[in-house]
């Protein structure tokens, strides 16, 4: 739950968002699903960018603590099966419940971020437990290009993610299991 009214509110716009889609993300919109009075969320974000932006940043926030939390729960990745079970858990994640709601946010958010190098700069992956993970499993299996590889199969898994969200169903175990080999090549 949030703490403060900014996070409060851009919790709210997170939800708009994810149900209504950008055009749907207005101060009016924001201030309804908070349960606030009107004229709360431009009192706090006076203009759409400034709600985009703290929007933007609440995301990243929320998706950096998952992703610490995930990879503090796997047991160090020994085995390209433990890393598809990792991706795995991920993917689920990202396509479920409060996962699903924020990888919706997300994407729009990047759409608009093409824009906007403000919010591009924002939502630029930044280091985690995750990500350094991945770098670790890569490395200890003798992987040349750590960085460039570490950086396309996550983008890959981001793009079977964006998949599913836009088509519905999982992503198919074999679909990682193959991205994972791809790396490891």
């Amino acid at each position: 739950m949030a703490t403060d009214r900014r996070t409060l509110l851009a919790d709210a716009a997170l939800d708009v968002l994810a149900d209504e889609g950008i055009r749907g993300l207005t101060h009016r919109a924001v201030d309804r699903r908070a349960g606030l009075p009107p004229g709360t969320t431009s009192a706090y974000f006076r203009t759409r960018a400034a709600l985009l932006t703290g929007l933007v940043t609440r995301l990243v926030r929320l998706d950096q603590a998952e992703l610490e939390t995930t990879a503090l729960r796997l047991p160090p990745l020994r085995t390209a099966e433990e890393m598809v079970d990792g991706m795995a858990l991920l993917v689920r994640q990202r396509l479920t419940g409060e996962g699903r709601r924020r990888s919706l946010a997300r994407y729009a958010c990047a759409v608009e971020s093409v824009r906007d190098p403000e919010l591009r700069e924002i939502l630029v992956p930044r280091e985690n437990a995750g990500r350094e993970a991945v770098r670790s499993f890569l490395a200890g299996h003798g992987v040349t290009d750590v960085e460039g590889r570490t950086y396309t199969l996550l983008t890959c898994v981001d793009g079977l993610v964006f998949d599913r969200l836009v088509s519905g169903g999982e992503v198919p175990r074999e679909a990682l299991r193959g991205l994972v080999a791809a790396a490891l090549r």
